[in-house]
């Protein structure tokens, strides 16, 4: 939720479940309460939903794509030519925009989970860990176990050879993180300055850090990178008209 000056009032993340609508309604009421604001005076409120389960958002005004809202909410933090990397939890995307702002063309990855957030919970699961815990294990390894496979259920089982094999856990999650690198750097070039959006990129700053390595130009993470699309969709709501 966004005041007309553009500022984050108020936020909310939910697991969506198997139940969509319901969802996006805790989302909506949550982050208005965080706002100050009650369900019952939000009537005046403009909503724009996106991601893949914007047309369950039974309060929303418009609806706009996760290309468009991701591009326009990293935008707002660096308005010059950028290129945007979302690593979501079911797909990962590459926008590139112009000075102006002005998409130039996209990529997804939508063949597998390999190089997404579903990923790395697969394996953080097989690995009997919690998510939060792979960032401190890639980050303290001192050596780097290559997974090459592509599929994620067939990297799960490459992983468990490697621990049969008595490969160190943290050298394994390593791998794991630069798995998800190369899987975004084969989707398109990284050209100028690339900017990080999504909850993989939130709660895994090393593997921010691996991507910077493997890139020529500059790197950032946006405020809050898990709500970039979020932010965008909010922008919209602000500066275009009710239907």
């Amino acid at each position: 939720m966004l005041d007309s000056d553009g500022e984050i009032l108020g936020s909310s993340v939910v697991r969506t479940g198997i139940d969509l609508p319901s969802a996006t309604q805790t989302a909506i009421s949550d982050a208005l309460a965080a706002a100050g604001v009650k369900d019952k005076d939000a009537e005046g409120i403009r909503i724009v939903s996106t991601g893949f389960g914007r047309k369950n958002v039974s309060r929303a005004d418009a609806s706009k794509t996760e290309i468009a809202c991701h591009a326009r909410g990293c935008y707002s933090f660096y308005p010059e030519a950028i290129t945007v990397v979302d690593i979501g939890g079911q797909d990962s995307k590459v926008i590139r925009l112009d000075a102006s702002g002005r998409r130039l063309h996209f990529k997804m990855n939508r063949k597998c989970a390999a190089g997404t957030g579903a990923f790395l919970e697969e394996i953080a699961s097989r690995l009997d860990m919690s998510l939060d815990e792979l960032n401190g294990h890639a980050a303290a390894a001192d050596s780097e176990t290559t997974i090459g496979s592509y599929c994620t259920v067939f990297a799960a089982t490459e992983i468990l050879a490697r621990i049969r094999a008595g490969a160190d856990l943290a050298s394994i999650v390593r791998g794991v993180f630069s798995s998800v690198v190369n899987r975004i750097l084969e989707m398109a070039p990284l050209e100028g300055k690339v900017v990080l959006t999504g909850g993989v990129v939130a709660h895994n700053p090393f593997l921010v850090k691996m991507i910077a390595k493997r890139v020529e130009g500059s790197v950032v993470v946006p405020p809050e990178p898990q709500l970039t699309g979020a932010l965008g969709a909010a922008l919209f709501a602000r500066d275009e008209p009710r239907d």
